[in-house]
């Protein structure tokens, strides 16, 4: 018997474990008295703790999706749209820091305080709602996505619709697979046709049973009461199960896979080498070196910003617990996403060309890989990934709404009050992230998205924690100006016909056919290409145009090769800004394009922040003094003794300049210590042995 493709046992397994996850919600009420324990969990989560909420909140199924996803279609160097992070987790060792020393709850608190403004606190909690809603997106995407993949629609039970988009999927591929090397202009016509249906989601490579609205629904309310019930104490003892299921789903496809392809031989006899190009191929890859750097960089900026790391770290006992649970957390993280990464390749050479949408790969590999009971477990892994992200983050934008958008402007309110309005916002958060999934069409434009968004607020966010000369003022305009560039323009230019269709904004890149010297793959040798796999040859490769301000360019009606173009997908509104130095972005390869705009939203945000600092007045000493002061001291375990500390370095602010860097400056560095340099150089070595095992991974035959 089977329910929706879905075995019994496969049924019962994921029912058992959402059983297990309310048990623990309901567990967890009963530790919850206030909006203390609700929110930071009392401030009395060790190591342990600490370890798995960092770990499961930062890591989400939907994240092992997008790099099998971008290894699918990019080859290795595809995986750093998410692998990007590795080089990031070194500076946790100061982020971490900085968070539980500010002794707030959100970074809403850390604007109000450092700023001495209300309205900066009440816009970051704003604009983090607004990205928590997009944010939950993806989690309700990924589940819908798997859930699609493993509940297939038998042929016949198609409609006329349905079978006419899967034969055109079919077709489509069968013309790709011959455009490297030519086609007749038939073909050609045919192909543009089915390659602008394409684009505007119109092929299908097969139908599911399963609307995902109804799973993201079913999702949506397992995630709300538990998270509801318990808050951040019950986020972080179902993030412990989570966390080993999140293992789980992260190794089982990998040995069946290479079984089945013939072992890392198979492998690289199925998969083109230049796919195996750790850091992408300049010439067929979307992330070259430089293309990798500028999205570190943007997104260095960015991770300062996350407000659920800001609370995590702030649950915890102490900041050598936040510093280990997040670097320990983080670290485990990078180790499993090498698995993620070997996935996508796999699945290069198991199902390439099989699906309509790289998104239903990871559902894809686990319904024709793995056995009943396999698939349960596979999917509560799923599951379990998203709903450990999906609940801790809830609660943080609970805690920026109550904190920040609720308490500040209405009478004292009790306990009970307070925590009744912070579960309401928890339902609403979550059903916005329903609404996102339904919306946006695939992860990818999701993460992009991601990347530069918290730009807007991260800038000022580092500054605010080194540099004593950054004023309100400059950082009220610069929000605003950034928020423009970054979202208001590409979402209002992706909506207006006028900017759709105006020409200047249609350009793309151009053609190209570049001949690649390669190893045969079987398929080479079957044509007659080369007398065995592994042989060097040159093959032609075809690099098609791409959008230049736009995500894609397509015409409006496909199949009239004179029907107007039209610009689709997110406006790149970075890219046209720099335009006016009359820079031609047309003779740039899509790596250089992505590139372009990431270095942009790194680095413009901090050029508005110095420069306008220097026109507008700062805090006075006294306020900037108590507020460093703070942040400079050690977190002490024991809260009376821990107040008292603060107090003392309030009274004393001098007693810093010694340990100062740049003693005489507004800038507030201190001295790296004996721990700092072990600590942060510590991490490096790290990343050094991830990129190792990395290395290993795509050498290995």
């Amino acid at each position: 018997m089977r329910i929706f493709g879905l075995s019994v046992l496969d049924v019962g397994i994921i029912l058992l474990y959402l059983a297990v996850i309310l048990w623990l919600g309901r567990r967890s009420q009963r530790r919850t008295k206030d909006t203390g324990d609700f929110y930071i969990a009392g401030r009395r989560l060790g190591k342990f703790y600490q370890f798995f909420l960092n770990f499961g909140h930062a890591t989400n199924a939907d994240q092992a999706v997008a790099v099998a996803r971008e290894v699918y279609r990019q080859g290795i160097g595809g995986m750093w749209i998410q692998y990007l992070v590795l080089f990031l987790t070194p500076f946790y060792w100061f982020t971490s820091a900085f968070y539980r020393r500010a002794r707030q709850v959100t970074l809403g608190d850390f604007y109000s305080e450092r700023f001495r403004s209300k309205f900066l606190g009440g816009s970051f909690a704003v604009f983090t709602l607004v990205m928590a809603v997009i944010g939950g997106g993806v989690g309700f995407m990924v589940a819908g996505k798997t859930v699609e993949a493993l509940t297939p629609k038998p042929a016949e039970l198609y409609t006329v619709a349905e079978t006419h988009s899967v034969e055109m999927f079919r077709e489509y591929q069968a013309l790709k697979q011959k455009l490297d090397l030519g086609l007749t202009v038939a073909d050609k016509a045919r192909y543009d046709e089915l390659n602008d249906r394409f684009k505007k989601g119109e092929l299908r490579s097969f139908i599911s049973h399963i609307d995902p609205l109804v799973v993201y629904l079913v999702y949506g309310v397992i995630v709300a009461v538990y998270t509801m019930m318990g808050g951040f104490i019950a986020a972080a003892f179902t993030d412990v199960i989570q966390g080993f299921l999140i293992v789980i789903f992260s190794v089982m496809l990998i040995p069946l896979a290479l079984n089945q392809i013939g072992g890392f031989a198979g492998l690289h006899a199925r998969v083109p080498d230049f796919m195996f190009n750790l850091f992408g191929s300049v010439t067929t890859s979307e992330y070259a070196w430089y293309t990798i750097l500028a999205m570190v960089l943007a997104n260095l900026v960015s991770i300062i910003a996350s407000a659920p790391m800001m609370q995590t770290a702030s649950a915890a006992r102490d900041e050598n617990a936040a510093r280990f649970g997040m670097i320990a957390g983080m670290f485990f993280k990078r180790f499993l996403m090498i698995f993620w990464a070997l996935a996508g390749l796999l699945a290069v050479g198991l199902f390439k060309g099989q699906l309509h949408d790289p998104d239903l790969i990871w559902g894809y590999m686990t319904l024709h890989l793995l056995f009943p009971g396999a698939v349960g477990l596979m999917l509560a892994g799923i599951l379990a990934a998203n709903m450990s992200t999906l609940s801790a983050a809830s609660v943080t934008y609970s805690a920026l709404f109550i904190r920040n958008l609720y308490q500040p402007f209405v009478s004292p309110k009790s306990e009970r009050h307070l925590l009744f309005i912070g579960r309401i916002v928890i339902a609403v958060t979550l059903a916005g992230g329903i609404g996102a999934a339904l919306f946006v069409g695939n992860l990818l434009d999701l993460f992009k998205y991601f990347i530069s968004m918290p730009a807007v607020f991260g800038a000022s966010i580092w500054l605010g924690f080194i540099w004593r000369r950054l004023t309100r003022w400059a950082v009220i305009i610069q929000i605003f100006v950034c928020f423009g560039i970054y979202a208001v323009i590409p979402n209002v230019f992706q909506s207006w016909d006028w900017a759709k269709s105006n020409a200047a904004f249609l350009r793309e890149t151009r053609p190209r056919v570049v001949r690649l010297v390669t190893e045969a793959l079987q398929e080479d040798v079957d044509a007659g290409r080369a007398r065995a796999a592994g042989e060097k040859i040159v093959k032609p490769y075809a690099i098609e145009p791409t959008a230049v301000f736009y995500e894609k360019v397509v015409r409006v009606r496909p199949e009239d090769p004179d029907s107007p173009r039209i610009g689709i997908g997110r406006f790149e509104a970075e890219v046209w800004v720099l335009s006016w130095l009359g820079i031609d972005f047309t003779r740039f390869t899509k790596a250089q394009l992505v590139a372009t705009r990431f270095f942009f939203d790194a680095l413009f945000p901090f050029v508005l922040l110095f420069l306008l600092s220097r026109l507008t007045r700062p805090l006075p000493k006294s306020e900037l003094d108590s507020f460093f002061a703070k942040v400079h001291t050690p977190v002490q375990p024991i809260p009376a003794d821990d107040e008292r500390a603060v107090e003392e370095a309030r009274a004393q602010p001098e007693k810093f300049l010694r340990r100062k860097l740049w003693p005489r400056s507004n800038w507030e560095v201190m001295k790296p210590g004996r721990a700092d340099i072990l600590g942060f150089g510590g991490t490096w070595v790290l990343v050094g042995v991830i990129i190792l095992l990395l290395w290993l991974m795509v050498t290995i035959r």
